[in-house]
């Protein structure tokens, strides 16, 4: 068995490849560095590392090994990690996010039921723009975004809120009187675009390239915000793909909602970076799922 100040040691010179800066790393001497290398290599039967005296560098074995060790290592410090949690509770902060007017309510409820689950764990509640909600959880100033799916590159909880959709087209276009329309009809107006920090699959899901039959779906202007896309709409810059949620929250008399026959409903619900799943933020989906079959029942 090797010990932890052992694969500290090689990992620390893997990363740093400099005896003084993996020391120092450590907080050890340098000699006690090389030491442990040279007990490791002795123990191996084979040389970790290459040295001169101007470059450290792994050898095809040292590389390896590293690379089979760091992940190991990584989740033995999350397993840790989530025990240290569980045995202190769910304290702290959390912070939380939506996007979008109409799932401000749902989330309301969610940290209600939360805090009472968990009076020691504080959340801070903010509203992101489209421009701003993966930056945000990039960075880690939002832990949990309630926000539309698909959300490309996060891990993803079960669905709060689930609406058909809807074309939103201005109030004099032709399909503004109609009781309905198909996903057929996008391939004949331009359709307004969401930004470009949107992720592609949302894009391919809310605003396709072509139709279900095939027809290539004509590109409208982009817009920064959800309000300003609605505007581009009420333009008659072209027509847009929403939820029917939009009928109440943002009702307009210069936009008409038409109801899209054959397409599937929109499921919105949090999201998170896979990395950041801590205790608080399990304990937060799992406050969020029972508060909505709550609503449900």
């Amino acid at each position: 068995m090797w010990e932890r100040h052992e694969i500290e040691a090689l990992l620390a010179l893997a990363e740093e490849l400099h005896f003084g800066r993996a020391a120092a790393r450590l907080g050890v001497t340098t000699g006690r560095v090389s030491q442990v290398i040279g007990k490791l290599e002795r123990r191996i039967g084979a040389r970790l590392f290459d040295r001169t005296s101007r470059a450290v560098r792994p050898t095809a074995i040292g590389r390896r090994l590293v690379d089979d060790l760091a992940p190991l290592v990584a989740g033995i410090e999350e397993s840790v990690r989530r025990a240290v949690e569980a045995g202190r509770g769910v304290t702290g902060e959390l912070r939380v996010a939506f996007l979008g007017e109409w799932t401000a309510a749902v989330l309301g409820r969610a940290v209600n039921l939360f805090g009472e689950r968990h009076p020691g764990c504080r959340v801070e509640v903010r509203e992101v723009q489209l421009s701003d909600s993966r930056p945000s959880l990039e960075d880690g100033s939002v832990d949990v975004l309630l926000a539309s799916f698909p959300f490309d590159g996060m891990a993803v909880g079960p669905a709060l809120l689930v609406e058909r959709r809807v074309l939103a087209v201005a109030a004099g276009h032709p399909l503004a009187r109609a009781e309905s329309v198909s996903l057929e009809v996008l391939a004949d107006h331009p359709v307004v675009q969401y930004p470009e920090v949107t992720s592609i699959g949302f894009k391919r899901d809310r605003t396709p390239d072509r139709t279900p039959s095939g027809r290539p779906v004509p590109k409208g202007p982009v817009g920064s915000t959800f309000s300003e896309m609605l505007s581009l709409v009420a333009l008659g810059r072209g027509v847009l793909p929403v939820g029917e949620h939009s009928r109440q929250y943002y009702p307009r008399p210069d936009i008409a909602y038409v109801p899209i026959e054959d397409a599937a409903p929109i499921e919105r619900g949090l999201v998170w970076r896979e990395s950041n799943t801590t205790e608080r933020v399990r304990e937060f989906v799992r406050a969020a799922s029972d508060a909505a079959r709550r609503d449900s029942a």
